[in-house]
């Protein structure tokens, strides 16, 4: 029999991989993070009714997509504002809606604890990226479940079914129509827009540019950073933008001291974040004398330019190794 403390030991080595897990499940990092919590609490707690007839990690992962699931069918899905409707004119009014939002996940976190981690081969399997991210959570829970289990974890349809207390062809079902809703909204060649693992050359001289453009206010330097047909989402805010003119529309007000929709002047630290290139945001307000952590913007990038940005006003930055207030020494 194990003791106590070797199977806190054996449990807690998966516990990157399982908190991934609740993410592709939930959507949010923060709720990812009380999910894990709530299934190793219940590991623990059913530690003595281990058989030992699976691995210790199947197990965990049998009760982690069941905490999930009891959760997600107590709250709607976690979505971003273009889903919920149509592009917004740059004059339309801000307002933000207490909705479930879809929510960033730190690399930080993503990346193997030591270079033998045994979990690191499924953790990168499959996409974090948010555009994956987005279109799982359309799936009705017990179908992303499934999805995720075979396409992502490689489980048998048996297991799948098992675990979902179902007959295998019900699992079997759920699978393909979460396939069919993926093939529906995802690129069809997602390989070439796939961001790599960590940041290229390339983008990392597109993110001094769209620093730079930023802390300086520079609408017109965005501008030259940005796809014409960019997309620009700003989650707790129901409006988003569906083209760089629109986006710059927005912005330039934002950036002007004159106008009284200034925000204050910004600094940003490049970061990952799902796997995508990303900044953390400080913002100084007007008449404040520091910079207080503003959030995370997640950008993707398609032949040199920024073709869509996702700014999470309400992320943390702790989780981004970042402190919540920037020192300019």
């Amino acid at each position: 029999m194990t003791s106590d403390e070797e199977f806190g030991a054996l449990i807690e080595r998966h516990r990157r991989e399982i908190r991934v897990h609740c993410y592709r499940m939930s959507g949010s990092f923060e709720e990812a993070e009380d999910l894990t919590q709530e299934a190793f609490l219940r590991a623990w707690k059913g530690r003595r009714g281990f058989a030992g007839r699976a691995s210790v990690r199947t197990w965990l992962y049998r009760i982690a997509t069941n905490v999930c699931l009891d959760a997600l069918a107590r709250r709607p899905r976690r979505a971003l504002p273009d889903e919920l409707g149509p592009a917004a004119d740059p004059a339309g009014e801000i307002s933000a809606l207490d909705v479930p939002w879809l929510g960033p996940f730190p690399d930080l976190l993503l990346d193997p604890a030591a270079p033998d981690d045994t979990a690191a081969a499924v953790v990168e399997r499959e996409t974090v990226e948010l555009a994956f991210l987005a279109t799982i959570q359309l799936l009705p829970p017990r179908q992303r479940a499934a999805l995720i289990l075979r396409d992502v974890l490689d489980w048998s349809a048996k297991d799948t079914a098992e675990l979902l207390d179902t007959s295998v062809a019900s699992a079997n079902s759920a699978l393909q129509r979460g396939r069919e809703t993926l093939r529906a909204k995802l690129p069809a060649r997602r390989a070439e827009w796939s961001a790599p693992d960590s940041t290229t050359a390339e983008e990392t001289a597109l993110l001094r540019k769209f620093i730079a453009a930023y802390e300086s206010a520079d609408v017109q330097a965005v501008a030259a950073v940005l796809s014409e047909d960019a997309r620009a989402v700003m989650p707790p805010y129901s409006l988003w933008f569906d083209s760089r003119d629109r986006i710059l529309g927005a912005l330039g007000p934002g950036f002007d001291p004159r106008s009284p929709y200034y925000r204050g002047s910004f600094r940003m630290v490049p970061v990952r974040a799902n796997r995508q290139p990303a900044v953390a945001s400080y913002l100084r307000r007007p008449g404040e004398p520091v910079y207080r952590a503003f959030g995370v913007c997640v950008l993707t990038v398609r032949n040199g330019l920024v073709t869509a940005m996702a700014a999470f006003e309400t992320a943390a930055l702790a989780p981004y190794g970042l402190p919540e207030t920037f020192d300019e020494y």
